[in-house]
């Protein structure tokens, strides 16, 4: 809900996905959990796009947002691409300024020359 607060939207993709999309989508990416005490508190998601490892999904419990799990999901999905990826690829919200700040110090870029969904924002980084 903070993405929808952040952006002053309901039109968030996250916000709208029903069970059976979830599960379609489980098909297709590479999904990672972080449970404490039995409580799902963070994921996050990846997949190859072409020679890119699209990052998705990075979501954390809100009254653990600001601990640092973000960025060790974000670190944790970078660090199982495949081989093959040569670059990073991400949305968040266009205006998710705490979101873009953590991407930011990760080393991605906004990148205003790729198409993005409404209300968002893409930002890639590349592989070294």
């Amino acid at each position: 809900m903070q993405e929808a607060l952040d952006n002053d939207t309901l039109d968030i993709p996250a916000l709208h996905e029903s069970l059976d999309d979830i599960v379609a989508w489980m098909q297709e990416w590479d999904t990672w959990v972080v449970r404490r005490a039995g409580r799902l508190v963070g994921a996050v998601r990846g997949k190859m796009e072409g020679d890119a490892w699209d990052i998705g999904r990075i979501m954390v419990a809100p009254d653990l947002q600001g601990s640092g799990l973000g960025r060790a999901l974000l670190d944790h999905i970078q660090a199982v691409a495949p081989e093959q990826a040569t670059s990073y690829l991400l949305f968040t919200g266009e205006g998710s300024a705490r979101n873009q700040r953590m991407y930011r110090k990760a080393g991605f870029r906004l990148r205003t020359d790729l198409p993005a969904p409404p209300h968002a924002v893409v930002l890639t980084k590349p592989r070294r």
